[in-house]
Order: C-alpha cells, then structure tokens, then sequence
C-alpha cells in the first residue's frame, strides 16, 4: 500500500522483522566474539572436536576442511565435507568447538535420514528458484495489472517461507545434538557447556530472524495483492 509515495507495508511488516535480523546477528556476534576468548581446559581445537564427534558417531568417511570467511563454517552433504572456517578449525576455545559441533550435528541428521533436513534438502532447488523469481514475477503483475503473475510470485515466495520454517527445527536439532554429543563425551566441562549453548543459542535467532523476515515480506505480498484485486 502506498502512501504519498511511501509503501506503509513494507515499514509496518518487513522493518520491524528486518531490525530484529541486525539485533539477531549482532548478538551472534557478540556471543562469539566472548567465547573466542574463552579457552577450552581440553585444549582441543574445533576441528579435533569435530573429529572426534564425527568418529564416536560412525561417520569417519566424513572429511573435514578449513576455509576462510568468518562464521562460513557449513557441512556439505554433496561432498560429505565439514568446512569451518580458519578461527573455528584452528579455535581452542569453547565458541569453536561449539560451532564445529553443531556441524556435526548436521553430518549425523544426514547420516540419520533425519525427516526435516530431507524435507528442506528436497525444496533447495525450488527454494533457489523462487527466491530469484518470486519478486520479479511479483512486480511484472502488478505492473501490468495480471493476477495470475501476481499469485504466481506470491506462490514461489511462500516456498521460500516454508523453506525457513523447515530450517528452524533442523537448526535447532543439530545444536541439541551439539551440546549432548560435547557434555557426555567430557570434550567441555559444565562451565563450557553454558558457553557453549549461548553460542549455540544466540546462533539460532538469525533463523528465527530469517523466518520473521520471510513471513513478513510474504504477507506484505499478500497484502499488496489483495489491495490491487480490489481496486
């Protein structure tokens, strides 16, 4: 909806969700930056983390690499490579075990056929998809006054939605999985642990984050549509 020039949805709906996303990053940022300075008693490194979960777990064909970035660290389940980043692989500190664990937590749910990392692996190639062309799409029927186009967009970005709210459980299971597998295994001590979930923690909000924002761009689409119909 438009306002003297203003699109008033876009500042009602997707603004608030898009300052919760810099406030989201920015304490994953400072969880992290806390925790890089907080030594493990172990003295393992992410990566010596990381194997050894990977190993108690069965999965001693999955390799694990270093890359650079800051916080790029991600499994590839296509290759069957962990790759974190050069701060997380070389960390001896309770944010790099942390991170390399909840990786870990991935390669397993892999391994497992957990059912929401094979729901979203499913919709990747759709999800690409209609985060290119669900705006466009969107824009060209509201331009052109053609529904069809309209819904079209609206359909490919709800895809798009979806694929954050599938991605929620799959995070947030792979860090339960991350703190277990690091408490019973004795790799951090009950001081760690507490670090090691408020890493893990302020992590996940990005998701959430990612979710509010998608749900609020959906609607705002929604919104706009249903406005356009009327008129």
């Amino acid at each position: 909806m438009l306002f003297y020039g203003i699109d008033v949805y876009y500042i009602i709906l997707v603004l608030p969700a898009l300052a919760f996303a810099l406030w989201a990053q920015a304490k994953v940022n400072s969880a992290f930056n806390h925790y890089s300075a907080v030594y493990t008693g172990s003295g393992l490194t992410g990566a010596d983390a990381a194997r050894m979960i990977l190993d108690r777990s069965g999965l001693q064909d999955v390799r694990i690499e270093q890359i650079e970035g800051r916080l790029s660290d991600h499994f590839d389940p296509r290759t069957g490579v962990i790759r974190l980043s050069r701060d997380v692989f070389y960390g001896q500190t309770v944010a790099a075990v942390g991170v390399a664990a909840h990786e870990c937590g991935h390669a397993i749910q892999y391994a497992e056929g957990y059912f929401p990392i094979r729901v979203r692996s499913a919709i990747v190639p759709a999800t690409q998809i209609g985060s290119y062309l669900a705006f466009p799409l969107f824009l060209l029927g509201l331009l052109f006054s053609y529904p069809a186009l309209m819904n079209a967009g609206i359909l490919l970005f709800a895809l798009v939605a979806f694929f954050q709210l599938v991605t929620l459980p799959v995070e947030y299971n792979a860090s339960h999985r991350a703190v277990e597998i690091l408490s019973s295994s004795g790799m951090v001590s009950d001081a760690e642990e507490v670090g090691v979930r408020q890493v893990l923690s302020a992590a996940a909000l990005t998701y959430v984050a990612a979710l509010a924002t998608a749900l609020a761009n959906l609607l705002r689409l929604i919104l706009i549509a249903g406005r356009r119909n009327r008129d």
